[in-house]
């Protein structure tokens, strides 16, 4: 596993699925975590996880869609640890299962705004922190195999993830040049709490899903995490502006 000794990394949407994985798997590495979430009990057994395996975190409630709390999720980091070094912005919903023409007005704007415009908030105050201390920093957005392809029943989703692959790139090309390097990961379908109840559900979708992929399954949350820990690393120094897909050859075909 790439090292990632003495860096101090903020993770969104940490109390569970792939924000916890990524915020354990940043700890097993050698990082200090930031868990936020809006859930405070998930968040608080995710720093209790962390510590179990020797790793230093603290817990901050963050609405992500909320200037204030996200800016005042980045003082913590920065007040606590000293610094901030890595990112890795995760939180997010997955949205209603409709064609375009029946989805809510109001599910459009609440899944724009927790996939995207909560990017788009954390990395402001993120890359704000980043360039106060001169220091290299690595940022990584969590988009999906959604937002490189169009995917029926899901167009809320789907243009969050677009954009949060568009707003990635933008980011990488503009902080580039400032020692930041923004990327993203595209997930594929990954069993998560969230997966499960929608799973759960609908039994015969878990099949369908995992034909998605060339390889017949569904991913592991630590999967993600795995790919996430290595684009925060020294390893993928010269990694930048790039939307990884981690989605078992799902867009390949």
């Amino acid at each position: 596993m790439p090292a990632l000794d003495g860096k101090i990394v903020i993770v969104t949407g940490a109390g569970s699925g792939i924000g916890r994985a990524s915020a354990l798997a940043l700890g097993a590495a050698g990082a200090s975590v930031v868990v936020a979430d809006i859930d405070a009990a998930g968040g608080e057994e995710t720093v209790s996880l962390l510590h179990d395996g020797g790793a230093l975190a603290s817990f901050v409630k963050t609405d992500v869609t909320d200037a204030g709390d996200v800016e005042r999720m980045v003082e913590h980091a920065v007040a606590t640890y000293g610094q901030l070094d890595a990112a890795h912005n995760n939180a997010g919903i997955l949205g209603g299962n409709s064609v375009l023409t029946d989805v809510d007005d109001d599910e459009w704007r609440r899944v724009l705004e927790l996939n995207l415009t909560s990017v788009y908030l954390c990395m402001k105050h993120e890359i704000r922190a980043m360039l106060a201390a001169g220091s290299p920093g690595a940022i990584v957005n969590t988009a999906s195999f959604s937002g490189l392809v169009g995917v029926p029943f899901a167009s809320a989703y789907v243009a969050s993830k677009h954009g949060v692959v568009g707003l990635t790139k933008a980011a990488a090309i503009e902080y580039g040049r400032k020692g930041i390097r923004v990327n993203a990961v595209c997930p594929g379908t990954v069993r998560t709490e969230m997966m499960q109840q929608r799973l759960a559900a609908s039994p015969k979708m878990e099949d369908a899903l995992r034909n998605v992929s060339p390889m017949r399954r569904l991913a592991e949350a630590n999967e993600v995490a795995d790919a996430v820990v290595w684009l925060c690393s020294d390893a993928a120094s010269f990694v930048n502006g790039h939307a990884l897909p981690v989605d078992g050859g799902a867009v390949a075909q």
